[in-house]
C-alpha cells in the first residue's frame, strides 16, 4: 500500500549540484526511518545517508560535507542535497524504508524505483 516515487536525478557536470526527492504514499500514520542508497556500475549498493524518524542524520564518509539529508514530514517527503559532484558518485540512487505503520498495519523494506544519476563532462 505504501509507495516510494524517486525523482530529481540526471545528468549533471562535476562540481555541480542535484536534489533528489523521494516521496511516500499511503496510509501513514507515523513518521518514519529512511535511506538513501546507491548502486553505481560493477559495484555493490551502499547506504549513502540515512534520517530517523527523529531527525538524527548519518552519512557514508564518501559523501560527508557534501550532501544533506532532510525530511518534510507534512508531505511525506525526504530529500537529498548532492552537492560538489563527482564522477564516482554516479549511480542509481534509490530510497528505502524498513518499517512503516499505517492505518492496517506495518508495511516493512519498502523501496523506490530509483534514479538515475550521472556525474560526468
Amino acid at each position: 500500500q505504501v509507495q516510494l516515487v524517486e525523482s530529481g536525478g540526471g545528468l549533471v557536470q562535476p562540481g555541480g549540484s542535484l536534489r533528489l526527492s523521494c516521496a511516500a504514499s499511503g496510509s501513514i500514520r507515523r513518521n518514519y526511518n529512511m535511506g538513501w542508497y546507491r548502486q553505481g556500475p560493477g559495484k555493490q549498493r551502499d547506504l549513502v545517508a540515512a534520517i530517523t524518524r527523529r531527525g538524527t542524520t548519518n552519512y557514508a564518509d564518501s559523501v560527508k560535507g557534501r550532501f544533506t539529508i532532510s525530511r518534510d514530514n507534512a508531505k511525506n517527503t525526504v530529500y537529498l542535497q548532492m552537492n560538489r559532484l563527482k564522477p564516482e558518485d554516479t549511480a542509481v540512487y534509490s530510497c528505502n524504508v524498513p518499517d512503516v505503520v499505517t492505518t492496517e498495519g506495518h508495511e516493512y523494506d519498502i523501496w523506490g524505483q530509483g534514479t538515475q544519476v550521472t556525474v560526468s563532462s
